[in-house]
């Protein structure tokens, strides 16, 4: 029914709105292309083209099929280089999730589009989640790669792990903050459980959720993503840790404040993980970018402070 020549000959015709025009550049004669798109019309059981003395246009029916078989010649044109990628061993979909701390939307596009021009018949998706979200969405959800695991050992037998260094905290408060000024050089507990905690929520949904930082009786505030929350600092809303490398800027400028206490976050430690079993050629040329330091990545590597050697 829908064969090659007869996909091609009614897309020219709905583009052309013209039998004659759509023959002449197919180098058919219109007797030949009407007949056709007579027999289409059979065939399916629906009109697709009203006709006039002058001109021909797309039923309702007829834009529907037009679309697809956009799709479908885009589809057969692409067939045997999709096919012959596939038995390289280059995977047909390829899922990635980041971590929060190191997600940055210019590094992801930049991966995105080196990806797609090795591996231009590879879907692509990327997923943005917080704390031990990341290994839920590699462990239970259809993700092949995680940029940003935490932690440097892997969670199961089935995943690969690279280590990529450890992220520094730092405890800052907005300038105008009433502990900014606090007298005392190491601000305990008890001074800091009178002030909202800013936090981003885990995101995990099968793995035990894990809070940031957050004192018994404290009030917290929970926001979305780490661009929020020094928007929270700045403004003096709360206080908690932010990556030693996003606050530094505005700790020198002024803007935040930089306190002791008495319970310092401890180094978060990141890794690359990756499902062995799934691995196809694009998950390991990705694991290797990252192995060999790759300068496409080093937009990941913004928040780490101390990089794994």
């Amino acid at each position: 029914m829908l064969d090659q020549e007869t996909i091609r000959t009614f897309i020219r015709v709905a583009e052309t709105e013209s039998f004659s025009r759509a023959a002449s550049s197919l180098h058919k004669t219109p007797a030949a292309i009407s007949y056709r798109i007579k027999t289409l019309e059979e065939q399916v059981g629906t009109q697709l083209f009203l006709r006039t003395t002058r001109s021909v246009s797309l039923t309702l029916a007829g834009q529907h099929l037009l679309e697809h078989c956009r799709q479908w010649l885009n589809w057969l044109d692409a067939m045997p280089d999709e096919l012959q990628q596939i038995n390289e061993g280059v995977e047909r979909q390829v899922n990635i999730v980041i971590n929060n701390l190191l997600y940055q939307p210019q590094a992801a596009a930049d991966l995105l589009t080196w990806l797609h021009q090795q591996y231009p018949f590879t879907r692509f998706q990327i997923s943005r989640q917080v704390y031990m979200g990341v290994w839920d969405s590699l462990l239970y959800d259809d993700f092949h790669l995680a940029i940003g695991v935490t932690g440097s050992e892997s969670l199961s037998n089935n995943i690969s792990l690279l280590p990529l260094g450890e992220i520094g905290w730092q405890f800052v408060i907005a300038a105008s903050h009433p502990l900014a000024q606090h007298p005392a050089p190491v601000l305990s507990d008890d001074i800091l459980r009178r002030y909202p905690a800013i936090n981003i929520e885990d995101t995990s949904r099968t793995l035990t959720r894990r809070v940031a930082w957050l004192l018994s009786g404290q009030k917290e505030i929970k926001v979305p993503d780490l661009s929020t929350k020094l928007a929270c600092h700045l403004s003096g809303l709360g206080v908690g840790f932010l990556p030693e490398r996003m606050c530094r800027p505005y700790v020198e400028s002024g803007a935040l404040v930089a306190r002791d206490v008495v319970n310092p976050r401890r180094p978060s430690p990141l890794s690359v993980a990756w499902k062995v079993a799934e691995s196809g050629k694009v998950v390991s040329d990705i694991a290797a970018l990252f192995e060999t330091k790759n300068v496409l990545i080093n937009g990941f590597l913004r928040m780490i402070d101390r990089p794994f050697i």
